[in-house]
């Protein structure tokens, strides 16, 4: 492994893109310690000490929520907007043969995703610097604005930060922002459990289960989204003009997790907002309903488990049509070894991916369930890195790894990602 990335970083443009991520994620830490003005910082760490809710909704941001910086809103406004564009995506007829028309499709609907981004990352920030108010030196209407506009901001150039990590580094932009929060995470991390340590709160036993306990959770979460279910595929064989085309067995590798991280992103990013806007409204209603789905109420974990196996199906329906590939197999004399090409062979298809998507979908939901079964075996209170943390910090560094893999097999380098 080491030798590969020593090749990597050979490669001059491998290692100009490596070295470009690596550029952005430090603008991005910088961000993220810079406050928003007008700011009393005792009586903000004093508000977080109150809900367990922005405790969760910060180790997303990587503590900058926890700071009141400009990036403070991380992309969770992006992923909602994300969520929603997709979904009309899938209503209006305009917009999904939008999505069809390829690149300058998909460029529009980025250009519509963009705009909902601040428009939702502004209604955000100004209710959260409503709800902060008592952390701000001056609270009024117009220091709430200059807030939300710096939040705002903030928003933009972490969506920015994104796409040029996207376009010019390494995998996924918004997912590798995702990823730098979480792992910025760990030194604090491994400050609590030493804190915990030397005062006595838990012995050395309730480490090493934990550590045993978390390797093990790695070890599942590589083999569950390493792991696929190969259909076979004969292709007839067909002379066309003088040349014999065909003839060859393949297969369609079909992943049992699908979807990824992401269905656990927008399940959390679905529920975290209405939640986060009812603890900014003073009414008896908004008090019930935060009291009711609250974070780590029955209630929460329920919906939070409905929706993710929802995402799952949702997203991987997004990804993955029986239809199209059916009719692209039938139209290379492509088959499935006893099965009709068309209709027989999508609603196989279908069926197939309806099952493993089940499995899929019950393994995030026990995932992100998994911190809650941590803490009872350890007695470790306040596990600051959960399940879900940990299926994004895997996820993102597997497909990372797979990019950088890819550019090595294209110059003919053996990589170790097998």
């Amino acid at each position: 492994m080491l030798a590969t990335i020593r090749q990597a970083f050979r490669i001059p443009d491998l290692r100009k893109r490596i070295y470009f991520t690596l550029w952005m994620f430090l603008i991005y830490r910088i961000g993220a310690l810079v406050p928003v003005p007008g700011i009393n910082r005792e009586a903000l760490q004093g508000l977080f000490r109150e809900g367990s809710l922005f405790n969760f909704l910060d180790m997303f941001s990587g503590g900058a929520l926890r700071n009141f910086s400009i990036f403070a809103l991380n992309v969770q406004p992006y992923i909602t907007a994300s969520i929603i564009i997709q979904l009309l995506t899938m209503i209006i007829p305009k917009w999904e043969e939008m999505a069809k028309e390829g690149q300058e499709g998909r460029r529009k609907l980025q250009q519509y995703t963009r705009f909902g981004t601040v428009f939702l990352g502004f209604i955000q920030a100004y209710a959260m610097a409503v709800s902060f108010g008592t952390a701000i030196t001056n609270p009024s209407p117009a220091s709430f604005f200059v807030i939300a506009l710096t939040m705002t901001a903030g928003v933009t150039f972490v969506m920015w930060l994104g796409e040029q990590i996207t376009e010019k580094g390494i995998g996924n932009g918004i997912s590798l922002i995702i990823f730098a929060s979480i792992v910025s995470r760990l030194p604090v991390g491994a400050v609590q459990l030493f804190d915990l340590l030397k005062a006595g709160r838990i012995n050395i036993f309730n480490v090493l289960v934990m550590a045993v306990l978390g390797l093990l959770a790695i070890a599942g979460i590589v083999w569950v989204t390493q792991g696929q279910r190969r259909i076979p595929v004969q292709y007839a064989k067909r002379v066309v003009g003088r040349k014999l085309y065909g003839g060859q067995s393949t297969h369609i590798p079909i992943r049992v997790n699908q979807a990824g991280v992401i269905p656990v992103i927008f399940a959390s990013s679905v529920l975290a907002f209405p939640v986060t806007i009812a603890q900014f409204v003073k009414h008896p209603i908004a008090t019930w309903f935060q009291q009711v789905l609250g974070f780590q109420t029955p209630a929460y974990l329920i919906l939070n488990l409905i929706l993710i196996v929802a995402f799952t199906y949702f997203y991987t329906a997004m990804t993955f049509n029986p239809k199209e590939i059916a009719a692209n197999m039938q139209k290379y004399s492509g088959f499935i070894p006893g099965l009709r090409p068309g209709k027989p062979t999508a609603d196989y298809l279908q069926r197939v991916m309806s099952r493993i998507t089940l499995l899929g979908a019950l393994f995030l939901g026990f995932v992100w369930a998994m911190p809650v079964m941590f803490i009872r075996v350890t007695n470790i209170p306040g596990l600051s890195f959960g399940g879900t943390a940990l299926l994004i910090v895997v996820g993102v560094a597997l497909e990372t790894m797979k990019q950088i893999e890819s550019h090595l097999v294209m110059r003919q380098y053996q990589g170790f990602l097998k």
